[in-house]
């Protein structure tokens, strides 16, 4: 049976695979260190975000990336997203122009699934970037669905 539609919604069963990776991994502690992570609900003004290096992920990649919290939320202030279904992406531009201002963080990664629909969030940040008084850098990472860093640069604004 061929698929039609978006790429994103395409049904991939990785189980096996999963099943055999699962016995040979550790338990690994949380590395999130505040609490609200959807941007709906964060507040730019929050101690832990000020000064600080956030990551911007989109929902899907920390259930993708079995190394999401050792190797890329350690150290990070978080905000999760999903430029497909969450509604209110001005809200969350204004977010991000204020984290770059008032909260004056220092870096900001976007993370996104390497799956179209995804692009939205990064460019929800470039154009707050691009509409913030101040400037930060801005790193890209896209994540494969089989948990793969496929792309990590900096992104020009």
């Amino acid at each position: 049976m061929e698929f039609a539609g978006c790429p994103g919604s395409r049904m991939i069963d990785r189980s096996n695979e999963q099943e055999e990776a699962a016995t040979a991994t550790t338990d690994a502690s949380s590395q999130l260190r505040q609490w609200p992570v959807q941007m709906h609900l964060v507040s730019p003004s929050a101690p832990y975000y000020q000064g600080a290096d956030v990551l911007l992920s989109a929902d899907c990649v920390a259930y993708a990336m079995g190394s999401f919290h050792a190797e890329h939320l350690k150290g990070k202030a978080l905000g999760i997203a999903c430029p497909k279904l969450d509604e209110g992406h001005d809200i969350y531009q204004q977010k991000i122009v204020a984290l770059i201002d008032e909260a004056k963080i220092n870096t900001l990664t976007v993370m996104i699934m390497q799956v179209p629909c995804c692009r939205g969030l990064l460019a929800m940040a470039v154009e707050a970037a691009a509409k913030a008084e101040r400037q930060v850098p801005i790193k890209l990472q896209v994540v494969s669905v089989e948990g793969e860093i496929l792309q990590d640069e900096w992104v020009e604004i």
